[in-house]
């Protein structure tokens, strides 16, 4: 078994052998729509969350524009992502308080961001990250997942996670690695397409582990 280090070496190494390069996987233009779209993101693939916003976007791609729909017309277009009651109610409200409060810009400010409704810390440090490149590490069910496998964290929450992956890897590091550890996790260590014995990663960093890895859910 590879010690903490060392895991750590390997993983930024291979990661980066995989994955040179980070597209971000929610299609957008600027700040406001992919604050959208990550919000949209929630308990939904990217891949549906793209197939929806390019008419939810021609509609209004901007606070002003989006502010002035009825809740129910933004809600019949984003209803395959779910949730669209809740999510609908929010982009509207968010674009009401982007309005009043911040010129119609998008705030690169993680407080300020967290406080607008149906945004929460993970997507707060999405926006960040991806809109403002601000350092940041959002943990999703990727990434919670393999921090465990591969021993990064106990994963007793994402909040933990996040904390245990910011001090074992290199700050200037973090945006590349979110997306690094997303890609490999849909490609090669799925919940059902590894158990912490079958990919490369899982069985380099742990060559000897006998049973499955037990994950804990976020």
């Amino acid at each position: 078994m590879l010690k903490k280090a060392e895991r750590v070496e390997f993983i930024q190494r291979r990661l980066q052998e995989l994955y040179p390069e980070t597209p971000i996987p929610l299609d957008h233009s600027d700040p406001y729509t992919l604050l959208i779209a990550v919000l949209l993101s929630a308990q939904c693939t990217d891949e549906r969350v793209n197939q929806v916003t390019p008419a939810l976007f021609a509609r209004a791609d901007n606070p002003k524009d989006m502010a002035a729909l009825d809740v129910e017309e933004i809600r019949s277009i984003i209803r395959p992502c779910g949730l669209s009651p809740q999510k609908s109610k929010a982009i509207k409200k968010l674009s009401e308080i982007l309005l009043e409060e911040h010129q119609g810009q998008v705030p690169a400010d993680m407080e300020a961001l967290e406080r607008l409704p149906g945004v929460g810390h993970k997507t707060a440090s999405v926006v960040m990250a991806q809109a403002f490149g601000v350092p940041a590490f959002p943990v999703d069910t990727h990434i919670h997942r393999l921090a465990q496998r591969w021993g990064l964290s106990n994963g007793r929450s994402v909040l933990q996670t996040e904390r245990d992956l910011k001090r074992l890897f290199p700050k200037e590091n973090w945006n590349r690695l979110h997306l690094q550890i997303i890609f490999y996790g849909r490609e090669f260590c799925s919940a059902r397409g590894c158990d912490g014995r079958v990919c490369e990663i899982c069985r380099t960093c742990y060559p000897n582990r006998k049973h499955p890895k037990k994950t804990h859910k976020p």
